[in-house]
């Protein structure tokens, strides 16, 4: 956590020199850090004021943006930055039309191509808790994979997609890779970054590559985070662009004019209630599975995990457990990394080095709170009053059970 007196000298030294963006943006960094993204905010549009085709300030501000949640500025500025970055003149030599972005390593030889396929080498084991999410994977993805016999018996499909959804930092992008490694396939993470492009058409043909790819190095694990941003309910765009990459995800999950057989499609989102339930139709995302803050257990297991290269000294990871009900691994992370703060604060103004202790947890704890209490309560409106087909019921039963409704 930083000191409150540094950000005040930031904001005088700012307010002092305001034409210097090094030192405004490193002000930006560390308001992003404390947790005030507003004020981060609002030094980019101080900025933009002035200077409104500053790219970084764009940037920065479309990042700001997500982080308060307002998405559709974000994106004003995003497209913006990206309408005004500078671009590269074109190589017009033999050697550049035949350089490749990326290259997509595996097995055998390697390909040529733009997206990049990774060998998946974490498991289901290396998950603390999630119990009921790791089943219905196995039950959705691995026994089938493993029992090829019974598959065929029972004619159950290697197709399909699962869509995970809950709160921020609670492990989905890290159940999806272990789901790879599980099935013993490749894993492709897509971020919106990948597919997203401000070339009419340019989109769509993204998420063409990205499914050719993974068909080519099937058994393969697709994921797509952040899926409500690509996604998003038709009715709720403006533009016809953003309907027409909703229109081609369709298209590719239902492998019109090629085959996704061995393609695992999984997704991950913080607002499901966002995406176009077309997706979510049998054969597409029909399986949506809430992943849900780390039990007491997990959260012990996560704490050891992130004290495990650091100096520590009588530390009780289950005492810690019991205090942070609700945490998200991210939050038990932050947690880990501010009482390790502490310790080395100490350390450096006495001159002697000393270990982590329970008292800086304790003191951490005064400043480290959980982050997925505002997710809940968005939630809570779309679990009680749009809960078609009982999609949320298992949220639901959740927090009657943390008396959260």
């Amino acid at each position: 956590m930083t000191d409150p007196a540094v950000l005040s000298a930031l904001e005088g030294a700012v307010a002092a020199a305001p034409d210097n963006d090094t030192l405004r943006f490193h002000l930006f960094d560390l308001l992003l850090g404390a947790g005030n993204p507003q004020r981060a905010l609002e030094l980019c549009t101080e900025l933009l004021a002035k200077r409104p085709d500053h790219v970084i300030a764009l940037e920065k501000a479309a990042y700001a943006c997500d982080m308060t949640g307002d998405r559709q500025r974000a994106e004003s500025y995003r497209h913006l930055a990206n309408a005004l970055a500078p671009r590269p003149a074109p190589d017009t030599s033999e050697e550049a039309k035949v350089v490749p972005l990326r290259v997509i390593s595996g097995g055998g030889e390697e390909e040529r191509g733009r997206f990049e396929v990774e060998a998946a080498d974490t498991r289901l084991a290396d998950v603390a808790g999630m119990d009921e999410v790791k089943r219905r994977l196995d039950l959705a993805f691995l026994a089938p994979m493993r029992n090829p016999e019974i598959r065929r018996m029972y004619g159950k499909s290697l197709r399909g997609g699962m869509m995970l959804y809950g709160p921020p930092g609670c492990g989905k992008t890290f159940i999806a890779r272990a789901t790879a490694g599980e099935l013993g396939a490749r894993f492709m993470a897509i971020g919106i970054s990948d597919v997203l492009d401000m070339w009419l058409g340019q989109s769509e043909r993204n998420l063409h590559e990205i499914f050719e790819t993974a068909r080519r190095s099937a058994p393969c694990v697709l994921f797509f985070d952040e899926i409500d941003a690509l996604g998003r309910k038709r009715n709720l765009v403006r533009q016809s662009s953003e309907r027409n990459v909703v229109n081609q995800l369709l298209a590719e999950l239902d492998s019109v004019g090629a085959n996704n057989e061995g393609v695992f499609v999984l997704a991950a989102t913080n607002h499901p209630w966002d995406v176009d339930a077309a997706l979510r139709r049998p054969g597409r995302f029909d399986r949506v599975l809430l992943v849900l803050p780390p039990d007491k257990p997990a959260r012990e297991a996560i704490v050891r995990l992130h004290l495990r290269e650091r100096p520590v000294g009588d530390i009780d990871a289950a005492w810690i457990a019991s205090k942070t009900e609700d945490f998200s691994g991210a939050d038990l992370a932050h947690l880990c990394e501010s009482a390790a703060e502490l310790a080395m604060e100490e350390s450096l103004s006495t001159g002697k080095a000393r270990p982590i202790q329970q008292a800086d947890f304790k003191r951490a704890l005064t400043q480290v709170k959980s982050s997925t209490r505002a997710w809940f309560d968005t939630a809570r409106n779309y679990a009680q009053f749009a809960n078609e087909g009982g999609v949320y019921d298992d949220l639901l039963a959740f927090m009657r059970t943390r008396r959260l409704l």
